[in-house]
């Protein structure tokens, strides 16, 4: 005759064992939020490209702690995304400027060199 009920130990003894189907997988330390570089890039270069940099990167772990694996590189990875094109527009002003400084250099120059 089957028993159609389970059978637990005696009290006072262990707990049944339940079948193991796999649990929590392990994903490993969280992604680098780039925070550095998200404030490095607001202080030193441009300000509204670093601010949303540095609202991508304090999402990071955040959504890591939720569980939520793959928003959390994305996120991170926008953070370094704006944080470069933070810098990659300064540099580009940057060198403009530069431009135009030697331009007016060079207008100044002959303009004081012209003799009527």
């Amino acid at each position: 005759m089957t028993d159609q009920y389970p059978n637990y130990p005696p009290p006072g003894g262990p707990p049944p064992q339940q079948p193991y189907y796999g649990g929590v997988p392990n994903y490993g330390p969280p992604p680098d939020n780039n925070l550095v570089w998200a404030i490095l890039c607001t202080v030193l270069c441009c300000l509204p490209l670093g601010i949303v940099a540095i609202v991508k990167s304090s999402q990071v772990q955040t959504l890591w702690a939720q569980g939520f694996h793959a928003e959390a590189q994305k996120a991170a990875d926008d953070a370094k995304k704006w944080s470069m094109w933070g810098a990659i527009a300064t540099g580009g002003l940057f060198l403009l400027y530069i431009i135009f400084i030697v331009v007016m250099i060079i207008i100044g120059a002959s303009a004081g060199s012209f003799t009527p």
